[in-house]
């Protein structure tokens, strides 16, 4: 069976980028990237709606993402999507599902 895993996102980052290295030394950036809708309801009213979608980059790619982009930064994001769930030390189960980006393209506001 065939199967694919892509995604590309075009947005604004909503807060600073999170860098830090994990043990092995390899760096990793966290940031979260919002994504609008533009859509007519059914009075034909313009409505908007936004995503908000996690981003992790690892390496050098990272690296740079960290020192360039700040919040309100415009991006193109292309990867894909990996979930993930874990166990806080309350005992309460946890899951996310996050875009591990490979490409980060820098935009400039208004693309």
């Amino acid at each position: 069976m065939a199967s694919l895993n892509r995604v590309f996102l075009i947005g604004n980052l909503t807060r600073d980028p999170e860098l830090r290295y994990v043990p092995s030394g390899a760096a990793v950036a966290t940031f979260t990237i919002a994504v609008n809708r533009v859509y007519k309801n059914q009075a034909g009213e313009k409505k908007e709606q936004a995503s908000f979608i996690r981003v992790v980059v690892w390496g050098r790619i990272a690296e740079v993402c960290g020192e360039y982009l700040s919040k309100g930064s415009p991006a193109f994001v292309e990867g894909r999507l990996q979930s993930r769930e874990w166990e806080t030390p309350e005992g309460q189960k946890r899951s996310v599902l996050e875009v591990v980006a490979d490409r980060v393209q820098f935009l400039r506001a208004g693309e």
